[in-house]
């Protein structure tokens, strides 16, 4: 090939590679093309981009054959001096520089055969105001000749024209973002959000919910004593009349035996006082203290008696015995009025709503409620709130939490014990008051206003 074959030929080359930086979108694909794409213009071994961000700190952006660099390697970190090295000798000069081994300092040229050919050239690109933007070092085997400088030096300028252009790009879109709400008709987006901020929005809250029997009766112990048999299973239907729960009768059987002992010798001291106070004057005087003695062992007779009664506690009226298991309570005493169980109207149930401290809205009897249950959470159920407590308690999940019932809104009758979440419909207030409400309860907490 002659010699303007050759001529002919690098320009071709260095007009393809041109064209291939000048479409680069971003710095970093510019530089992955810098380190690989000019092998085709010029030979070279080793290819590094590296880039001064200020005084102190520099990276590399790209090394040839690498996909990413290791900012931590050895070779790395090595190479990172010598471009400071020559940065120092170099400044912002733009022109290309041979750079020569014993014009850098000791140490680093020390482990120069490590990682670099013998010969190594320094490419400067600069920026808008002449100053170095970023370098490419290249380094091979031989010394480079005037010809490949010369063609280097024109690419020089290629890159630094694309470096530029790309960089203008960017401070172009900083520049449009900050218009485009700086600008202006800044005042649109303001009012915007200043238009959806007053709106006015429920309130809403979500809290755990259960469905709870409306008005049971309780079934309590009526003495003291140990649970025998708990007579019915839970969530069983019961009639009015059904024995539902017996206590341990024995201790007061026995008593009820001596007691009855005791009135029939009463009256037998009283009959014998009557029938020889006929004859004996002196007798007629203890028959008020015998008839007063029989007396009390009979008031005492019919009061064990009464007791005895109660050992069976029946069902006062039809209905769905509701507690928990049998064998948590047989054998198990119990002391008067301790409530065993529920009895209740499977037909007429409520909602029971725990509203967390942390999440209370102003709302007002008859606000919306919907229950969300467990086991069919996409048919809400309608509800409307008939009163919540004034004052907080401990939640059995050791949370403080505010009583809310709600009233279903249809005629359903959910299955008692079913539980889920409800979503409790408060006053109308401002989005901005509603969003920020936490943040504001925060800060007032804090600030004490």
């Amino acid at each position: 090939m002659s010699e303007s074959d050759k001529r002919i030929q690098s320009l071709a080359v260095f007009i393809e590679l041109e064209k291939r930086i000048r479409d680069c979108n971003d710095r970093l694909s510019l530089a992955f093309t810098l380190v690989n794409e000019t092998h085709s213009l010029v030979a070279y071994r080793q290819a590094v981009l590296w880039q001064p961000r200020d005084k102190l700190t520099d990276q590399i952006l790209a090394v040839s054959g690498l996909a990413v660099p290791d900012a931590t390697a050895p070779y790395s970190i090595w190479v990172r001096q010598l471009a400071k090295s020559v940065h120092q000798l170099r400044g912002d000069q733009a022109a290309i520089y041979r750079i020569p081994r014993q014009a850098i300092p000791a140490e680093v040229s020390q482990e120069w055969s490590n990682w670099f050919p013998d010969a190594a050239l320094w490419l400067p690109i600069v920026d808008q105001e002449g100053k170095l933007a970023a370098a490419l070092i290249l380094a091979k085997d031989t010394e480079w000749r005037d010809s490949d400088s010369a063609l280097l030096g024109y690419l020089g300028n290629a890159v630094s024209h694309a470096w530029q252009a790309l960089e203008n790009r960017s401070q172009s879109r900083v520049r449009l973002r900050r218009i485009g709400f700086f600008g202006k008709r800044w005042w649109l987006p303001a009012l915007l959000i200043l238009a959806i901020s007053v709106i006015p929005v429920h309130q809403t809250t979500l809290s755990p919910a259960e469905v709870i029997p409306k008005d049971p009766v309780m079934i309590r112990a009526g003495i003291e004593g140990v649970i025998e048999q708990i007579a019915v299973e839970p969530n069983q239907q019961v009639t009015q009349g059904q024995t539902l729960v017996t206590l341990d009768a024995t201790q007061l059987g026995n008593q009820l035996e001596v007691a009855r002992k005791a009135l029939e010798v009463a009256d037998a001291e009283y009959r014998q006082a009557a029938q020889t106070g006929v004859f004996d004057n002196r007798a007629n005087a203890n028959l008020a203290i015998l008839q007063g003695r029989a007396e009390q062992h009979v008031s005492e007779v019919r009061y064990l008696e009464s007791m005895l009664s109660r050992v069976t506690i029946s069902a006062p009226s039809d209905g769905v015995a509701v507690y928990t298991d049998p064998s948590e309570w047989e054998g198990r005493p119990v002391s008067i009025g301790e409530r065993i169980m529920l009895l209740a109207n499977p037909n007429s149930t409520e909602i029971e709503i725990q509203l967390p401290v942390a999440d209370v809205i102003a709302m007002e009897a008859g606000a919306r409620v919907r229950l969300f249950l467990n086991v069919d959470p996409h048919n809400p159920i309608e509800g409307t709130v008939r009163f919540a407590n004034y004052q907080a308690t401990l939640t059995p999940e050791n949370t403080l939490a505010y009583r809310v019932v709600a009233d279903f809104a249809e005629p359903v009758s959910p299955r008692i014990g079913l539980k889920g979440t409800a979503k409790l419909y408060g006053d109308r207030t401002l989005l901005i008051l509603y969003v920020l409400r936490r943040p504001l309860a925060s800060l007032r907490q804090m600030t004490g206003f």
